[in-house]
């Protein structure tokens, strides 16, 4: 396999020879900016000992295929929340109504895994924000909302690739809509705020977008292109993206909760988005 180690920062010499030697590589190739080292011949076995002096030094790795291409993938699901924005939607449109730890709390426990029922902690959520002005929604979008780091590059190089993008989201169309438009997306799915009067009534309309629902729309997303999932690279940071994660042939945990990070294909826990590309 190939082990590709990368950094916000240059990686320091220093880290040359360790990871040589864990990794058992038979070569190192360094990138111009020297934020990427590419370890050829790795032995995956080693894998424990590579997290463990990565973790230790701030760097991300992972163990790809070193006959892989990006343009041997068709597609590229995204989780909105938490990965490709830096917020949790609801709990700043919570912290309008005063209420943004009490959301926060539940929000966090269930990406953590730690609320089973999607659905029931949406559902508790969203009840907290009944009677408050749909006019907060677009103030989170305008004063909070922000792409997370390399967003649009990985964007840019994923189109570039020939692929499509699909952003699925336990979160709400609102947001997923606006930057569908501002993105250039190919594919959004989220869940529907009932607004009645100007003003949210605490109630989802429709089907609440779930684990189960973002996994069946990454599958239904790939046979609309004619291709297999395991086409498919999905990214995601919380719980509710494992079902949709284990259904692509790759799997990318973005700054993501500890269940995330032991399932995922691989984890970028320091680098941007845009690190997906210097996996190839």
């Amino acid at each position: 396999m190939n082990l590709v180690i990368q950094s916000p920062e240059p990686i320091a010499d220093s880290h040359v020879k360790p990871l040589t030697a864990l990794a058992r590589a038979k070569r190192i190739d360094r990138d111009a900016a020297g934020h990427v080292l590419r370890l050829t011949d790795a032995e995956p076995l080693q894998r424990a000992d590579i997290d463990a002096y990565c973790g230790t030094h701030r760097l991300d790795y992972a163990f790809i295929d070193p006959s892989l291409r990006l343009a041997d993938f068709g597609l590229v699901a995204m989780d909105m929340d938490s990965t490709l924005i830096t917020i949790e939607c609801i709990d700043e449109i919570a912290d309008f109504c005063g209420l943004k730890n009490e959301v926060a709390a539940i929000t966090e426990a269930s990406m953590r895994g730690e609320i089973k029922d999607f659905n029931e902690s949406l559902t508790r959520r969203v009840a907290l924000l009944k009677g408050l002005d749909a006019s907060a929604l677009d103030r989170v979008y305008e004063e909070r909302l922000r792409l997370s780091p390399g967003a649009e590059t990985m964007l840019a190089g994923a189109r570039a690739a020939g692929m499509k993008t699909l952003l699925v989201s336990g979160g709400f169309t609102f947001f997923t809509e606006k930057l569908k438009a501002r993105l250039g997306l190919d594919f959004t799915r989220a869940n529907t705020l009932e607004i009645v009067d100007g003003k949210l009534t605490g109630k989802v309309v429709g089907e609440i977008v779930n684990a189960e629902v973002k996994a069946r729309t990454l599958r239904e997303t790939c046979a609309q292109l004619g291709i297999d999932p395991s086409r498919a690279i999905a990214m995601g940071d919380g719980s509710n993206d494992l079902k949709m994660m284990a259904a692509a042939g790759l799997s990318v945990a973005f700054r993501a909760k500890p269940v995330v990070r032991e399932a995922a294909s691989l984890a970028l826990n320091f680098v941007g988005l845009d690190g997906v590309l210097r996996l190839f």
